[in-house]
């Protein structure tokens, strides 16, 4: 299968560059996968889908301000990181700009000594590897320091930091929104408890492997980086239950899939564990954990888009994205939101 069979023109109008006032009130496509068919609704309306019994599995990360700017004090030379992933020892994998002028043993400096960071190791597409020294708290530091780390198709600066978080987002890890998420408001959630369903929360901490673009022909060629994800006991004994009292496993957002489907993978049954992941998941791919899916829509020829056609059919998928096009849909990480079940 190839990557260009997963592309769609969109106008670049259609690209949502602010969030809506009340993040409820985004439209939702609802897709049938049995029927084939695709109904336009208002994200509210997600309630009528929801049956009592049902599981609703959150990704509760947090999106850290991991972009940080500081300078290489013997040129004076800008650098720009994007931190990923902790490897602990105060050692983060990191996106650098520009890459080509660090090497081993380059120092930087960020805002006022408030931290320094030497390159330990440099590798292909940009990975850089860096070990901070501080005085203080990390997260503190980031917090006065880094500036969120949005897409870089979106261009208009965001006035509020905390609408790329989740209202439900809790373990700070993630270097991109879980942003099928972000259509959840406090009071949605609780009118989702009152009618009966379950809300299971799990972290995936969203790294390059969600959001690095595919760049071959064929699509077994794409190779995923790995992600760290984590399942309590008590998610786990919710998911068994509801498996086997025959109900549904409503996942929220391509990053919950990932986890739920990593988990059940290897073992015959929902078990607690924090582990990492670089499931790649598409067309052919057989899943076991989910029943249905909240999502967004996602870029072209993204391993995104291939998963959710993977779970709804390629074909089914790419006609519901051409009406959302026709439909004037707002895409992408602020954007409108789609049901698949």
């Amino acid at each position: 299968m190839l990557t260009f069979d997963f592309d769609y023109k969109l106008p670049e109008e259609l690209i949502a560059q602010t969030p809506l006032e009340n993040r409820s009130s985004s439209r939702l496509l609802v897709i049938n996968r049995t029927e084939k068919s695709y109904e336009d609704h208002t994200f509210t309306d997600i309630l009528e889908y929801l049956n009592p019994g049902d599981a609703l599995v959150l990704n509760e990360t947090k999106v850290l301000p991991a972009r940080i700017h500081g300078i290489k004090p013997d040129t004076g030379g800008a650098v720009e990181l994007l931190l990923l992933k902790d490897l602990g020892d105060n050692t983060w994998e990191c996106l650098a700009r520009p890459q080509k002028r660090l090497k081993r043993g380059t120092k930087v400096v960020f805002v006022d000594n408030l931290l320094t960071g030497t390159v330990v190791e440099t590798k292909e597409e940009g990975i850089t590897i860096v070990r901070f020294a501080y005085q203080g708290v990390f997260l503190e530091i980031l917090d006065q320091i880094g500036a969120m780390p949005l897409p870089p198709y979106i261009h208009e600066k965001l006035k509020d930091q905390d609408r790329y978080q989740t209202v439900y987002a809790k373990t700070p890890g993630s270097a991109a929104a879980p942003t099928a998420g972000l259509h959840f408001t406090p009071e949605l959630l609780t009118k989702i408890k009152k009618k009966g369903i379950k809300i299971v929360k799990i972290t995936l901490d969203v790294g390059l492997g969600t959001f690095r673009p595919v760049q071959v022909d064929n699509i077994k060629d794409h190779k995923m980086h790995t992600e760290t994800y984590e399942i309590s006991k008590e998610a786990a004994e919710t998911l068994n239950k509801t498996k086997q009292n025959g109900d549904r496993i409503i996942a929220v957002g391509t990053t919950s899939v990932r986890t739920l489907e990593s988990n059940l993978q290897k073992y015959d049954k929902f078990t607690p564990e924090r582990a990492e992941t670089s499931i790649f998941i598409y067309p052919g791919y057989e899943f076991k954990a989910i029943d249905g899916l909240i999502t967004n829509f996602h870029l072209p020829k993204s391993t995104l888009i291939m998963l959710v056609s993977a779970f709804a059919g390629k074909d089914l998928v790419m006609e519901a994205y051409h009406h959302a096009i026709e439909e004037k849909y707002r895409f992408f990480s602020f954007g409108d939101a789609m049901l698949i079940v």
